[in-house]
């Protein structure tokens, strides 16, 4: 009988590995031995989770393959042995996809050069004013608005523009801050999203600028980024905001992906339907309507990759 042998195809992760060994050390501390089927060790365990055979097992490697993947001494990974690790581990779907994103090489690049909202998008901006919009580009940073999002967060257009990103004004303006009632649910959930697009290109200097600034001038920001958790931008969601003017309210977020480019978001924040929030939407109307119009930044924004 004659074997035919298919090469299998490889994950170049030279590149990755920087982030996918932490990302493989937290998950796998975070399993048991009863959660994956191994029976009960013997004797007193000195590392939390599952040690490194005990997942190179589960996957089907030897222990030292697996050894050299955490620690990043790797080139070079089949797909096959990803996926190994991956179901070993007990990955989500999101989680996969980040281990996936980060395997890929080169690293999917984001846009160089000038940023800016198209013309269609503007436009769009342009005549929606019963609902705040936002246009978010990589790491959730703010690109266009419109009117009732400034009456609702705040001006954007006096944020300086490095500011200008839902994680850093989520975690370092008082003022946004403030205005989230769940907010430790906000803040984790802006730092999954954000290490989600940090997987498309690890190593940007403008990740590394967000990260820093975040990293050491709050603290749960830093305790959250090193937890390693990741989750993709949901369609859909509810938040609850205090409004220093219009109380408090319930916003459903819908969100919209440019599927040609998955470089753009579009976020609309629709009140839920109660007196409540149709009062304060009346609130946030006036506020609106005492604005200067929303210039939409064409050409106003530079992404730095």
């Amino acid at each position: 009988m004659r074997f035919r042998w298919h090469a299998l195809p490889m994950a170049d992760i030279s590149e990755a590995s920087i982030e996918l060994g932490p990302f493989l050390r937290a998950r796998r501390a975070e399993l048991t031995r009863d959660q994956v089927g191994l029976p009960p060790a013997a004797g007193i365990r000195r590392v939390s989770g599952l040690r490194r055979e005990e997942v190179a097992e589960l996957a089907g490697i030897s222990a030292d393959y697996y050894a050299r993947l955490e620690q990043g001494r790797l080139s070079s990974v089949s797909e096959y042995t990803l996926a190994a690790v991956c179901e070993a581990l007990r990955l989500n779907a999101d989680q996969e996809t980040y281990v996936r994103t980060l395997a890929r090489k080169p690293a999917i690049p984001m846009l160089n050069g000038d940023m800016t909202v198209d013309a269609s998008t503007g436009n769009l901006l342009a005549h929606l004013s019963d609902v705040p919009v936002l246009v978010l580009g990589p790491y959730l940073d703010i690109l266009g608005w419109n009117t009732l999002a400034s009456a609702l967060f705040l001006d954007f257009a006096q944020v300086p523009r490095e500011h200008r990103n839902l994680v850093w004004l989520a975690f370092l303006d008082a003022q946004v801050r403030a205005m989230y009632l769940d907010w430790e649910s906000v803040g984790r959930t802006c730092v999954a999203y954000l290490r989600m697009d940090a997987a498309r290109n690890p190593q940007s200097p403008r990740l590394a600028e967000l990260v820093g600034e975040l990293s050491a001038r709050d603290r749960d920001f830093h305790v959250w980024w090193t937890s390693q958790t990741v989750a993709h931008h949901n369609t859909s969601g509810r938040k609850r905001y205090r409004h220093p003017v219009a109380g408090e309210f319930t916003l459903d977020s819908q969100i919209y992906q440019r599927a040609e480019t998955h470089e753009t978001t579009l976020v609309f924040l629709v009140p839920t339907p109660n007196a409540q929030s149709r009062h304060a939407f009346s609130a946030l109307a006036r506020i609106a309507a005492s604005l200067p119009e929303s210039p939409a930044p064409l050409g106003d924004y530079q992404t730095r990759t």
